[in-house]
């Protein structure tokens, strides 16, 4: 939870680098509170207004933290376009967030691993 926390207190904090495991743990933490979320809004037949406004709140902090990753591996934030790119941009981006940190410090910061 701690993961989740550190990325809304930087809530639209584009510079400086993130570790795997602040993006991956935010990624989980979210996925699983949209999901209660959205299992509580069927169940009381409300139209998913609820989940909407969480995932308005969160879209900011969202691109915050994916562009951080990013950074985190050498590349510039403006790679998060590719996701607009149906199929293949996500598997791209997918791959970038999933790459190990760059060894020590690079233009976007020190590495936070240590």
């Amino acid at each position: 939870m701690q993961w989740y926390l550190k990325v809304l207190q930087n809530y639209i904090g584009f510079s400086g680098r993130a570790r795997r495991k602040e993006y991956w743990m935010f990624v989980l933490i979210n996925a699983i509170i949209i999901l209660v979320l959205s299992i509580l809004e069927s169940l009381m037949g409300l139209p998913g207004i609820i989940s909407g406004l969480y995932s308005l709140a969160v879209l900011l902090p969202s691109l915050a933290v994916s562009v951080r990753r990013l950074h985190d591996t050498g590349k510039s934030g403006w790679w998060i376009l590719l996701g607009l790119i149906p199929f293949v941009g996500t598997i791209i981006l997918l791959v970038f967030f999933v790459l190990d940190s760059e060894d020590g410090a690079n233009q976007y910061g020190p590495n936070p691993k240590y």
